[in-house]
């Protein structure tokens, strides 16, 4: 049995195991994207961000 046919029994063939897994993909796209490009803002705005601008201002004070 391959791999395919393995998993359209466990996961496509009924509606209801059809439908959760549609929404348990989409909650994890979902996260994943938002992490994703949280990572990237980060990371290209790193120095201009509320986070490391607070820390000099509270050193300067």
């Amino acid at each position: 049995m391959s791999i395919t046919k393995s998993l359209y029994n466990a996961l496509l063939r009924r509606t209801s195991t059809f439908t959760m897994t549609i929404v348990v993909s989409a909650f994890v796209f979902e996260r994943s994207f938002d992490q994703g490009v949280d990572y990237f803002w980060r990371t290209h705005n790193k120095g201009k961000l509320w986070e490391d601008v607070k820390e000099k201002l509270d050193q300067s004070s």
